[in-house]
């Protein structure tokens, strides 16, 4: 059950088609994958990200923060995070932390699979299904209203009761009608989620808030800047619609700073960013303790675990992007007919990689 060897590759994808959202546009993607093994014969998996450049950050700090975990029971969660979390050797916020994440998340599938037993079961195992929104409405060359309408159907023919699309890309009256086209070719029943990837100014975020209220938005996700904690509670204090945000936030220590603010009502901690799951229970237990919900951003094959296995889980994020692309990380996740994700029952994560695919993305 210890850890005898911590191996860490660099993978970049190139989309068939680039998506944009109200900041940035994703021509390709960057994962590094990290593998725990132990004296056992267990491989453990985890993974983080990060856009050209800022991958290869996260790969090399990766490698450096491996042999720390080397020798640790797999059970020593805890004690790995310790380790790592060194801030003023290893990091504070940032990209270092996406490495730390890598390592604690595959050190807890290592756990799972020792024990027999799925992650949600490790970490408290509060429900085994939880509701999922499909996320989409990326900006393209060519998509008009039709086409957008057009997807969040599609979206709901495959089973959503939730949808998000993407704002802050185009001038606010446009965007405007893109939030209302996308209402009128749903319907009433429908949730519809807002995304602004911090795009706006306080003051817009306000003036686009106040013109979609009547729309009935389930939220508003990252009107602002991820540091700008005060525009994010006057942003919060001046519209009914419910403010997300956190998938840009560190450790427990930036969340404890972020609900200190009052700008959030739910909380979107990103275990693939923060810190990994270790890290991600003790955001979980403090949002709780705020009565806050957690919808974390992101990897529904991680996160539907730990969105299951308490009670402040909200809803787990299933991105769907256009264009057919393989993924260097598989696992078994559907909707079903009333839009809700179960949560995997092999040991560990239950996730598989495709290493075929790895060995044609690997640069590193």
């Amino acid at each position: 059950m210890r850890v005898t060897e911590v191996v860490s590759t660099l993978h970049r994808v190139t989309r068939q088609r680039a998506i944009r959202n109200g900041r940035y546009t994703y021509a390709q993607s960057g994962t590094v994958i990290t593998r725990v093994r132990t004296d056992d014969g267990i491989e453990g998996i985890g993974w983080a990200g990060g856009q050209p450049g800022a991958d290869e950050t996260v790969f090399h700090a990766a490698l450096a923060l491996g042999p720390l975990a080397v020798g640790l029971d797999v059970t020593d969660t805890e004690q790995l995070w310790e380790r790592i979390f060194q801030p003023k050797l290893y990091g504070r916020r940032g990209l270092t932390n996406r490495a730390m994440s890598a390592i604690d998340i595959a050190m807890w599938d290592a756990l799972g699979k020792t024990v027999g037993l799925p992650v949600t079961k490790l970490l408290g195992g509060y429900t085994s299904s939880v509701p999922a929104y499909l996320a989409g409405g990326y900006y393209l060359e060519g998509k008009g209203l039709p086409e957008l309408q057009q997807e969040m159907r599609e979206k709901v023919s495959a089973g959503a009761r939730y949808v998000k699309m993407k704002i802050g890309g185009a001038p606010l009256r446009e965007d405007i009608e893109r939030v209302r086209a996308v209402r009128d070719a749903l319907g009433p029943d429908i949730e519809i989620m807002v995304d602004a990837n911090n795009a706006y100014s306080p003051l817009e975020a306000i003036r686009i808030a106040q013109q979609i209220e009547d729309l009935d938005i389930y939220w508003f996700e990252e009107p602002v800047h991820a540091e700008d904690y005060e525009g994010l509670r006057r942003v919060h204090d001046s519209t009914g619609i419910p403010i997300a945000t956190g998938e840009n936030e560190y450790t427990r220590y930036g969340f404890r700073d972020l609900i200190a603010c009052g700008g959030a009502d739910i909380l979107q901690p990103d275990a693939n960013v923060l810190g990994g799951i270790t890290e991600f229970r003790h955001i979980a237990s403090l949002a709780s303790a705020h009565n806050l919900p957690v919808a974390p951003h992101g990897s529904a094959l991680l996160h539907v675990h730990l969105v299951a296995a308490v009670s402040n889980g909200l809803i787990v994020e299933h991105v769907v992007t256009e264009g057919d692309e393989r993924r260097l990380i598989m696992g078994d996740l559907s909707l079903n007919e009333q839009g809700m994700l179960t949560a995997p029952t092999a040991p560990g994560l239950g996730v598989t990689l495709d290493e075929a695919f790895l060995a044609e993305t690997r640069i590193g």
